[in-house]
């Protein structure tokens, strides 16, 4: 006999699975892809500034203004993003006011 949780329903235990191959996939994707940009990004901030100006490795990379603005443009976006997605989470799940005449 297993230990069941009486309290937990059914429909919920189905939702908390293990990841599939598709989503183990897709999140070692993500987790490539961030550490890819993480070390372009390090690289570009941290040590460009002390390689030679004419050095071939300053061609991969673009001028250090963007280093600033990129990053600041890319967190308003995100802060849009969130903002907007909780505006219409909160606009879809509100409750109709009671009039009273």
């Amino acid at each position: 006999p297993t230990s069941r949780d009486p309290d937990v329903d059914d429909s919920l235990r189905k939702v908390v699975t293990m990841a599939t191959g598709v989503d183990q996939l897709v999140g070692m994707g993500l987790v490539g892809f961030s550490l890819l940009l993480f070390t372009y990004y390090t690289i570009w901030v941290i040590v460009l500034p002390f390689v030679d100006s004419r050095h071939i490795l300053h061609s991969y990379f673009l001028s250090r203004e963007y280093a600033v603005i990129l990053p600041a443009v890319a967190g308003l976006l995100l802060v849009l993003l969130v903002g907007t997605f909780i505006a219409i989470v909160m606009w879809k799940n509100r409750k109709p006011t009671k009039k009273t005449d």
